[in-house]
């Protein structure tokens, strides 16, 4: 009994040897069959019939143009955030997203009673200032004639010194919440402080209502200026290095593609991000107010005279929608090779595969194709 499981065994183990050995045999030889219906052999009759003739890929400069898209954007410079430096509450405000503001215009009240503080604290050390430099004159006269001793004059110096610090301080905390020092006295003190646009736009988002405490880190509105937009192109990692500040760009919409507006490179971001691509920007030749921010936008780029790898259009063929051209493997024996190409200029393609340091077929490549197809069949 021990022997017939150990001879069942045996024979399993057999059979699973066989098919492991069958489905690699069968493996390879779909390798080799799909890589001999990419190969195509002819005798130099043939190919004297047929014209062929290959040649060498090509380094030629060409007036090429790159298709990308990308969207309208804001300069840094024109769009803003508004904040209250110091808090407070929102007393008033009329805005709401679209209204158009003019720069210097005033955009909401806040009260505080910290305000009133602040400008209480200004006007007490402001006159305690005048009291220490006329004590500070003072000492000093009788300093000189050594009426005073030299440890008294330091004393009063240096107080007088402190106080015209703190008074400068508590100055510039007020013109950060928008008060002019100069013209506050005891008459002009307020609860309330405006806040003023710094440029001329639109409101686009309003993040508080009357009443709302706001802290000093809230946004309070952001404005923009459209006036002056920029486009914010995606290039991806292929042709980022054909990128040079001051390319010529044209722009098209989607809902007026006839009509084309002028732009220039002016900033090309140095890395490239995880989508593999890297970010251009361009600015208008001219301002409008057709273009929205964050409209899309179709862009052609002039890549002026680059010298590009280009074959002649006659060694391009095309097999179920993908390009190909034949790669001369040896003489009489050439392989059909998948290929990406790029812009098309007086007879050329841009070829952006890389390809074996081997001939390629310049004229009869279609020939090649109908043979090798037919072939097949």
């Amino acid at each position: 009994m021990k022997k017939i499981i150990s001879y069942g065994f045996i024979l399993l183990l057999l059979q699973a040897c066989g098919s492991q050995e069958e489905t690699t045999s069968g493996s390879k030889e779909k390798a080799q069959t799909a890589l001999a219906s990419s190969e195509v052999t002819l005798t130099d009759k043939q190919i004297q019939h047929a014209g062929i003739q290959s040649g060498k890929v090509e380094n030629r400069e060409m007036h090429l143009s790159l298709q990308v898209n990308g969207v309208i954007d804001v300069h840094p410079e024109n769009q803003v955030s508004i904040s209250a430096p110091l808090g407070g509450y929102l007393k008033k405000t009329t805005l709401i997203p679209g209204t158009k503001v003019a720069k210097g215009a005033v955009l909401a009240i806040l009260e505080d009673q910290r305000y009133i503080q602040l400008q209480q604290d200004y006007l007490t050390a402001k006159n305690k200032l005048q009291y220490l430099e006329a004590d500070y004159k003072r000492q000093k006269g009788l300093n000189e004639t050594k009426v005073a001793s030299d440890k008294t004059l330091q004393q009063v110096q240096g107080e007088y010194d402190n106080q015209r610090i703190l008074v400068r301080s508590l100055a510039e905390q007020l013109r950060l919440i928008g008060l002019v020092p100069e013209k506050l006295n005891e008459n002009s003190i307020s609860r309330s402080i405006s806040i003023h646009s710094p440029i001329s736009g639109y409101v686009v988002k309003v993040n508080a209502n009357i009443g709302k405490y706001i802290n000093p880190s809230d946004v309070i509105f952001e404005l923009i200026n459209p006036s002056d937009v920029c486009v914010n192109l995606t290039v991806f990692e292929n042709d980022a290095t054909r990128m040079q500040i001051g390319q010529s760009v044209k722009l098209t919409t989607n809902t007026d593609p006839d009509k084309v507006f002028l732009a220039r490179v002016e900033l090309i971001s140095p890395n490239i991000d995880t989508n593999r691509s890297t970010q251009v920007h361009a600015r208008l030749s001219k301002s409008t107010s057709e273009l929205l921010p964050g409209t899309f936008i179709n862009a052609e780029i002039e890549l002026n005279n680059a010298k590009v790898a280009c074959v002649p259009d006659e060694a391009l063929v095309k097999w179920e929608g993908k390009d190909y051209v034949f790669v001369e493997e040896k003489n009489g024996s050439y392989r059909m090779t998948p290929v990406t190409i790029g812009s098309s200029n007086e007879g050329f393609t841009e070829l952006k595969s890389q390809l074996p340091a081997k001939n390629i077929v310049i004229k009869g490549a279609y020939t090649l194709l109908m043979k090798l197809k037919n072939s097949e069949e």
